[in-house]
Protein backbone atom coordinates (compact mmCIF):
# COMPACT_ATOMS: atom_id res chain seq x y z
CA UNK A 1 0.00 0.00 0.00
CA UNK A 2 1.05 3.54 -0.71
CA UNK A 3 -0.94 5.35 1.35
CA UNK A 4 0.58 3.89 5.04
CA UNK A 5 -0.94 5.07 8.33
CA UNK A 6 1.54 6.87 10.51
CA UNK A 7 2.13 4.91 14.14
CA UNK A 8 -0.21 7.20 16.08
CA UNK A 9 -2.93 7.14 13.32
CA UNK A 10 -3.02 3.20 13.83
CA UNK A 11 -3.16 3.47 17.62
CA UNK A 12 -6.19 6.03 17.27
CA UNK A 13 -7.78 3.79 15.71
CA UNK A 14 -7.04 1.00 17.41
CA UNK A 15 -8.09 2.77 20.29
CA UNK A 16 -11.61 4.04 19.00
CA UNK A 17 -11.73 0.17 17.73
CA UNK A 18 -11.66 -0.66 21.24
CA UNK A 19 -13.68 2.60 23.06
CA UNK A 20 -16.49 1.75 20.48
CA UNK A 21 -16.43 -2.29 21.19
CA UNK A 22 -16.58 -1.96 24.70
CA UNK A 23 -19.25 1.04 24.79
CA UNK A 24 -21.64 -1.49 22.43
CA UNK A 25 -20.84 -4.58 24.38
CA UNK A 26 -21.68 -2.53 27.98
CA UNK A 27 -25.13 -1.50 25.96
CA UNK A 28 -24.00 2.24 26.42
CA UNK A 29 -24.20 4.77 23.23
CA UNK A 30 -21.14 5.51 21.10
CA UNK A 31 -19.66 9.46 22.26
CA UNK A 32 -19.83 11.14 19.08
CA UNK A 33 -16.82 11.43 16.88
CA UNK A 34 -14.93 14.54 16.84
CA UNK A 35 -13.59 14.41 13.17
CA UNK A 36 -11.89 17.77 13.38
CA UNK A 37 -9.53 16.81 16.19
CA UNK A 38 -7.87 13.50 13.88
CA UNK A 39 -5.71 13.98 11.16
CA UNK A 40 -6.70 13.90 7.17
CA UNK A 41 -5.47 10.18 6.88
CA UNK A 42 -8.76 9.27 9.86
CA UNK A 43 -11.04 11.92 8.18
CA UNK A 44 -11.10 11.03 4.82
CA UNK A 45 -13.09 7.83 3.16
CA UNK A 46 -12.23 4.71 3.88
CA UNK A 47 -12.65 0.92 4.18
CA UNK A 48 -11.56 -1.43 6.90
CA UNK A 49 -12.01 -5.06 8.43
CA UNK A 50 -12.29 -4.93 11.85
CA UNK A 51 -11.39 -8.71 13.33
CA UNK A 52 -11.68 -9.81 17.03
CA UNK A 53 -9.91 -12.74 18.35
CA UNK A 54 -9.55 -14.95 21.57
CA UNK A 55 -6.31 -16.65 21.79
CA UNK A 56 -6.14 -16.61 18.28
CA UNK A 57 -9.36 -17.58 17.37
CA UNK A 58 -11.67 -16.00 15.32
CA UNK A 59 -14.32 -14.49 17.80
CA UNK A 60 -15.97 -11.85 15.11
CA UNK A 61 -15.12 -10.61 11.57
CA UNK A 62 -17.02 -7.35 10.10
CA UNK A 63 -16.25 -4.91 7.12
CA UNK A 64 -16.91 -2.87 4.09
CA UNK A 65 -14.93 -3.13 0.91
CA UNK A 66 -15.70 0.00 -0.69
CA UNK A 67 -14.93 3.27 1.16
CA UNK A 68 -18.46 5.04 2.25
CA UNK A 69 -17.32 7.61 5.36
CA UNK A 70 -14.43 8.46 7.27
CA UNK A 71 -12.01 5.58 7.89
CA UNK A 72 -12.46 6.87 11.87
CA UNK A 73 -16.11 5.85 11.51
CA UNK A 74 -16.17 3.31 9.33
CA UNK A 75 -13.48 1.27 11.95
CA UNK A 76 -15.93 2.38 14.72
CA UNK A 77 -19.04 0.92 12.94
CA UNK A 78 -16.96 -2.50 12.31
CA UNK A 79 -15.89 -2.93 16.03
CA UNK A 80 -19.26 -2.62 17.11
CA UNK A 81 -20.59 -4.85 14.51
CA UNK A 82 -18.05 -7.42 14.87
CA UNK A 83 -18.43 -7.46 18.22
CA UNK A 84 -22.48 -7.53 18.16
CA UNK A 85 -24.04 -8.46 14.51
CA UNK A 86 -21.17 -11.41 12.91
CA UNK A 87 -23.70 -14.13 12.16
CA UNK A 88 -21.51 -16.67 12.65
CA UNK A 89 -21.06 -16.09 16.61
CA UNK A 90 -23.06 -15.11 19.19
CA UNK A 91 -22.61 -11.41 20.65
CA UNK A 92 -19.52 -10.90 22.61
CA UNK A 93 -20.13 -10.52 26.19
CA UNK A 94 -18.87 -7.88 28.85
CA UNK A 95 -16.54 -11.19 30.78
CA UNK A 96 -15.16 -11.40 27.11
CA UNK A 97 -14.05 -7.93 26.72
CA UNK A 98 -11.08 -7.71 27.91
CA UNK A 99 -9.66 -11.36 26.36
CA UNK A 100 -10.54 -10.08 23.14
CA UNK A 101 -7.40 -8.77 21.09
CA UNK A 102 -8.94 -6.55 18.23
CA UNK A 103 -6.89 -5.93 14.57
CA UNK A 104 -7.81 -3.36 11.68
CA UNK A 105 -7.39 -4.18 8.11
CA UNK A 106 -7.43 -1.12 6.46
CA UNK A 107 -8.54 -1.96 2.44
CA UNK A 108 -7.20 -0.09 -0.76
CA UNK A 109 -9.68 0.02 -3.29
CA UNK A 110 -10.53 -3.07 -4.87
CA UNK A 111 -9.58 -3.18 -8.67
CA UNK A 112 -10.91 -5.97 -11.22
CA UNK A 113 -8.06 -8.73 -12.19
CA UNK A 114 -8.64 -10.01 -15.61
CA UNK A 115 -7.88 -13.33 -16.69
CA UNK A 116 -8.53 -16.00 -19.29
CA UNK A 117 -8.83 -19.33 -17.79
CA UNK A 118 -8.75 -20.71 -14.28
CA UNK A 119 -4.77 -21.33 -14.75
CA UNK A 120 -4.63 -17.94 -15.54
CA UNK A 121 -6.47 -16.85 -12.38
CA UNK A 122 -3.93 -18.81 -10.04
CA UNK A 123 -0.80 -17.42 -11.57
CA UNK A 124 -2.23 -13.67 -11.02
CA UNK A 125 -2.79 -14.14 -7.83
CA UNK A 126 -0.21 -12.83 -4.95
CA UNK A 127 -0.71 -14.92 -2.15
CA UNK A 128 -0.27 -13.16 0.86
CA UNK A 129 -0.84 -9.86 -0.38
CA UNK A 130 -3.93 -9.78 -2.52
CA UNK A 131 -7.30 -9.94 -0.84
CA UNK A 132 -9.49 -11.52 -3.13
CA UNK A 133 -12.90 -10.67 -3.54
CA UNK A 134 -15.21 -13.19 -6.45
CA UNK A 135 -18.07 -12.30 -7.74
CA UNK A 136 -21.01 -14.27 -8.89
CA UNK A 137 -24.91 -13.11 -10.33
CA UNK A 138 -25.78 -11.60 -6.94
CA UNK A 139 -23.05 -13.32 -5.10
CA UNK A 140 -20.23 -11.82 -3.40
CA UNK A 141 -17.43 -13.71 -0.63
CA UNK A 142 -14.49 -11.87 0.68
CA UNK A 143 -10.95 -13.17 1.97
CA UNK A 144 -8.46 -10.52 3.60
CA UNK A 145 -4.69 -11.56 2.62
CA UNK A 146 -4.74 -12.56 6.67
CA UNK A 147 -6.33 -15.44 5.47
CA UNK A 148 -3.43 -16.97 3.38
CA UNK A 149 -2.02 -17.97 6.74
CA UNK A 150 -4.55 -20.47 7.30
CA UNK A 151 -5.39 -21.60 3.48
CA UNK A 152 -1.66 -21.24 1.46
CA UNK A 153 -2.77 -23.35 -1.29
CA UNK A 154 -4.30 -20.37 -4.27
CA UNK A 155 -6.82 -23.85 -5.34
CA UNK A 156 -7.76 -24.05 -1.85
CA UNK A 157 -8.63 -20.46 -0.83
CA UNK A 158 -10.37 -20.05 -3.81
CA UNK A 159 -12.25 -23.55 -3.17
CA UNK A 160 -13.34 -21.99 0.65
CA UNK A 161 -13.93 -18.29 -1.31
CA UNK A 162 -16.44 -20.54 -3.61
CA UNK A 163 -18.03 -21.97 -0.50
CA UNK A 164 -18.24 -18.57 1.53
CA UNK A 165 -20.29 -17.39 -1.26
CA UNK A 166 -22.66 -19.88 -0.92
CA UNK A 167 -21.02 -21.31 -4.15
CA UNK A 168 -19.82 -25.14 -5.08
CA UNK A 169 -16.07 -24.99 -3.94
CA UNK A 170 -15.12 -25.54 -8.30
CA UNK A 171 -17.69 -22.93 -9.17
CA UNK A 172 -13.96 -20.83 -9.62
CA UNK A 173 -13.13 -24.02 -12.14
CA UNK A 174 -16.07 -24.32 -14.53
CA UNK A 175 -17.18 -20.24 -14.90
CA UNK A 176 -15.69 -16.99 -15.46
CA UNK A 177 -16.20 -14.74 -11.67
CA UNK A 178 -15.86 -11.45 -11.60
CA UNK A 179 -12.28 -11.14 -9.22
CA UNK A 180 -11.17 -8.49 -7.55
CA UNK A 181 -8.11 -8.13 -5.60
CA UNK A 182 -7.16 -5.64 -2.53
CA UNK A 183 -4.20 -5.20 -0.09
CA UNK A 184 -4.59 -4.36 3.08
CA UNK A 185 -2.60 -2.26 5.86
CA UNK A 186 -3.02 -4.70 8.73
CA UNK A 187 -2.23 -3.20 12.55
CA UNK A 188 -3.52 -4.75 16.05
CA UNK A 189 -3.11 -4.13 19.68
Amino acid sequence: MTDSLTTGEKKILLRLAREAMTSAVLGNKLPPLDLNSLSLPLRENGASFVTLTINDELRGCIGALEAHQSLAEDVREHAVAAALEDPRFLPVDKTELNRIRLEVSYLTVPLPLEYSSSEDLLRKLNPHVDGVILKSDHRRATFLPQVWQKIPSPEDFLDHLCVKMGARSDLWQKTKLQVYVYQVEEFHE
